[in-house]
């Protein structure tokens, strides 16, 4: 935290007081219990208003029982994509009796506010610097009915959502589609509304609207970071099933796992996680090796938009008592700010592919040599790329457009935003050229 911030201490485990010293200054009040559905909603309204000039809320869509699945954002232009500008999603609650990434996210949206608004200069530069995207609570009928009225026995199910599907199983396959050989396609809307939730149908919706870079879905009942692939290469049962950027991935998981608080342990090489033995891997897995799904979110994400995430599992309790909740916080509070700014400070490339013009190409195709996938340029002809440290041979490509290609190489040791790449395309037969941004 900034230094000229106070914190009021812990009162009765449930609330703690982000202030400053100057009563010009806003101060925010994070109750670390567990939040309806209506009382969710209503801190992201309220907290979007106070920070009305970095924030946002907005709806992606409904649940089976018609509860908004809301959205909080931050940006330093809310509701604007910016050139260049990466956006980076966090999902909560994707199973409705998995509280603790839904609070988290809560509290997230109340820390991010008030920390700006105090001058901290790390928050300040990731939100201006980074589009971010909060859903809390992915299934709120799941939640309501796992998460009944206080004094009421809970209700054993809440994990699905109303119509008793489970989320995370309910995506379309397309890894399967990978595992054939077949190619991959746009997939139709009469698809997703004949076979999928409609928490599902939101979340398609959402994710092909905004040129995601990044994104993380949280989880409990474990303690570890998956990766895809999800689904098993192996009709026969859990397998390692690694995709082209297995090292990006192990990466991305490593930076959440070795960034949460060491009391969790997660990022130890010699604990026991829930009876899950992840004493050789560090507190990551791919997804497919420890228990394999199909039509998973993260595998989707991958396979049909730019965007990579991650899944992680915050502990073994799924819905641990609400007097753990600020431990919970202070265990990945640092993790869930470190795994926002991993663009802006790790490896990878961004820029703009352009025509001969300087107008940017949609939908232009950027590929990497060696890696059996590519990603597709945003409405404006910018793109992210994440890629680990090495020399790498980037091409991007167009219908009607000679071939860009360039040699590119990210030092281990990158602490600046990555390389802007504008790939300065001219008509076939014309010179080819590249240029770097500053």
């Amino acid at each position: 935290m900034h230094p000229r911030h106070a914190h009021a201490g812990l009162l009765c485990g449930k609330v703690i007081a982000v202030t400053s010293g100057s009563t010009e200054e806003p101060s925010t009040i994070i109750q670390f219990l567990y939040h309806s559905n209506t009382q969710m909603l209503n801190i992201l309204e309220k907290t979007a208003e106070q920070c009305s000039h970095i924030s946002r809320t907005y709806s992606i869509g409904q649940s089976f029982e018609k509860r908004d699945l809301l959205v909080i954002e931050f940006s330093n232009n809310p509701g604007e994509h910016e050139l260049l500008e990466p956006e980076i999603k966090y999902i909560g609650n994707m199973h409705g009796n998995e509280g603790v990434g839904r609070e988290l996210l809560i509290y997230l949206a109340q820390y991010l506010c008030s920390e700006y608004m105090l001058g901290n200069t790390r928050i300040q530069n990731l939100i201006n610097t980074t589009r971010i995207h909060l859903l809390p609570s992915m299934n709120p009928d799941g939640y309501e009915a796992f998460n009944s009225t206080p004094g009421e026995v809970r209700d054993a199910g809440g994990r699905n959502n109303a119509q008793n599907i489970d989320l995370n199983r309910n995506f379309p396959d397309l890894t399967s589609i990978v595992y054939s050989q077949r190619r991959l396609s746009l997939i139709c809307a009469c698809v997703w509304i004949l076979k999928v939730a409609p928490e599902t149908y939101a979340v398609m919706k959402w994710i092909r609207s905004l040129p995601f870079v990044l994104s993380a879905n949280f989880h409990g009942g474990d303690l570890v970071v998956s990766y895809p692939y999800d689904l098993s290469k192996s009709p026969r049962g859990n397998m390692f099933s690694p995709t082209p950027d297995e090292q990006v991935f192990k990466q991305l998981a490593r930076t959440y796992a070795d960034a949460q608080a060491a009391d969790v342990a997660m990022a130890s090489h010699d604990t026991y996680s829930c009876g899950s033995k992840f004493d050789d891997k560090r507190g990551i897995v791919n997804g497919a090796e420890w228990y394999s799904i199909a039509g998973g979110m993260a595998d989707f994400n991958y396979l049909h938009t730019n965007c990579f995430e991650i899944t992680v599992n915050l502990g073994c309790d799924k819905f641990p008592p609400k007097e753990d909740l600020y431990s919970s916080w202070q265990a990945n509070k640092e993790a869930l700010l470190i795994f926002y700014s991993v663009f802006q400070v790790h490896n990878g490339i961004k820029g703009i592919v352009k025509n001969e013009d300087g107008h940017g190409i949609k939908g232009a195709t950027v590929s990497v040599k060696g890696i059996r996938h590519h990603i597709t340029t945003a409405e404006n002809g910018d793109y992210w790329r994440l890629l680990t440290p090495g020399i790498h041979v980037v091409a991007a490509s167009a219908p009607g457009y000679a071939k860009a290609r360039k040699r590119v190489h990210l030092p281990s040791n990158m602490h600046s935003p990555g390389l802007v790449a504008a790939l300065k395309y001219v008509i076939a037969n014309n010179t080819v050229s590249m240029d770097w941004l500053t």
